[in-house]
């Protein structure tokens, strides 16, 4: 009779019939690290970070440490956006040749060192892309996080501490975790070992396919207490493939607002008590509304998966590209209908602008943005504006150093020290002769309010 034999791996217990069972899972992890391994990269990330959360607090030079992961042979790599916004400079180390043991050598030779280009970031998933000038490099693909289940074995890889090629193993806790309620960004969840400078690395499955990009830990004490969060793959690859194509990530909606059914509008409204979302409302002249949709109608399904609530939908709805066509099936006084919706960008998505620009016209190097005068077009896309003439903050780069977090997009500048500024060339006039490292004021309107912002030109 065969025994059975037990054995935990970093919290996941795994049954094994035999010896040779347990070897051939040990083959299959260090096969498994072999494969995923070299395209896993440290990020080295240089900038200046406020000592305080005080307005005009100093602030001091520092390197942080981080993950990433080679999308592609020429360079592609995704990280997590928090670790280089606001950097001065951003390099990726290569890992080195995996050592051999049967050379009597076990130590992994530190790899290259190459500096890395921002090409965008979206602070909403907290995803960026990186681009290394090389070739023919090793890369992971994404897997799809749609099919990846409770209890489920994954891997995470990266730099924890700064310890460069880590790895441990977990199961998924949940795949679609929320933050808050309304969010309609998610997580999955896993009790994987994930510390400080794992973020921005992979999470894996068996097939070594990368389900997810690390990026944060739900922790009293700072440490792995079993509880990490990943960006899902198809949500990566969205958000990956829109910055690689235009350097900004745009979200886009349909113009509802769904609601989760309850026994009481079943009742009341006459509503089918086997489904799950209702339309509250449907924007005039939106994309639903032009589409055919209308307020009570029974939302029974978005692109062929069924919608059990509001959330759902919501969630679904996130990850779809702009301009992309969803197919939603729907119930309207008892007979089904089918309607294809186009989804549009949102209206007061602050990222919008930045397809406007012409980068080598708009680049303010010395606030580290790219900015836009406020013509017909900008003013079509702006609600309102308190004063005629002014510089909109389209997108701020990862050069924006010293002043990291202070200038925000969607910004309008209206002056520098009290000059107003109107055009680029005015505003770059107007920090002309201000010294490296030197404060200047800005006014600014900000989410419609004007206030003063002290900004440190680089």
């Amino acid at each position: 009779m065969r025994t059975l034999a037990v054995f935990v791996v970093s919290s996941t217990i795994v049954l094994a019939q035999s010896r040779a069972d347990l070897r051939l899972v040990d083959q299959s992890l260090a096969d498994l690290s072999e494969k995923v391994s070299p395209a896993v990269v440290q990020i080295l990330s240089d900038a200046y970070s406020p000592l305080s959360a005080d307005p005009g607090a100093p602030a001091a030079y520092e390197q942080t440490f981080g993950s990433g992961i080679i999308l592609s042979p020429d360079g592609y790599i995704v990280t997590n956006a928090h670790l280089v916004k606001g950097s001065t400079r951003v390099s990726i180390v290569l890992p080195g040749t995996p050592p051999r043991a049967a050379r009597g050598n076990v130590l992994r030779p530190r790899g290259r060192t190459m500096p890395a280009r921002l090409i965008g970031l979206d602070r909403e998933t907290d995803l960026a892309v990186l681009k290394v000038e090389a070739r023919d490099l090793p890369y992971l693909t994404l897997g799809d996080s749609d099919r990846v289940r409770q209890g489920q074995l994954v891997l995470a890889f990266g730099s924890p501490f700064g310890l460069q090629n880590s790895m441990s193993m977990g199961i998924v806790s949940a795949v679609a975790r929320q933050l808050e309620d309304d969010d309609p960004m998610i997580y999955i969840q896993s009790d994987v070992s994930i510390n400080p400078g794992n973020s921005g690395g992979p999470m894996v499955d068996v097939e070594g396919k990368a389900i997810g990009v690390n990026t944060m830990i739900i922790s009293e004490s700072g440490g792995s207490e079993g509880v990490g969060l990943a960006v899902p793959a198809n949500i990566v690859k969205s958000v990956t493939e829109q910055i690689i194509r235009s350097g900004v990530a745009r979200r886009g909606e349909i113009g509802i607002f769904p609601q989760t059914i309850t026994s009481g509008m079943v009742s009341a409204l006459g509503l089918p008590a086997d489904a799950g979302v209702v339309l509250g409302d449907v924007t005039p002249d939106g994309p639903a509304d032009r589409a055919g949709l209308a307020p009570g109608d029974v939302i029974l399904a978005l692109n062929g998966k069924p919608m059990e609530n509001a959330r759902q939908l919501q969630v679904n709805l996130y990850s779809q590209a702009l301009d992309s066509v969803v197919d939603v099936e729907a119930m309207r006084d008892g007979r089904r209908i089918s309607r294809r919706v186009t989804v549009a960008e949102r209206p007061n998505d602050p990222d919008r602008f930045a397809a406007l620009v012409n980068r080598e016209v708009a680049t303010i190097t010395r606030l580290g943005i790219l900015g836009l005068e406020i013509g017909t077009r900008v003013r079509e896309l702006l609600p309102s504006t308190r004063k005629p003439r002014g510089i909109l903050v389209a997108n701020v780069l990862a050069s924006a150093g010293r002043q990291a977090g202070v200038i925000e997009t969607g910004d309008i500048i209206y002056a520098v020290n009290r000059k107003p500024v109107g055009t680029l060339e005015e505003l770059k006039a107007a920090l002309q002769d201000t010294p490296s490292g030197e404060t200047v004021i800005l006014q600014v309107e900000r989410d419609e309010r004007l206030r003063y912002v002290e900004a440190v030109v680089d």
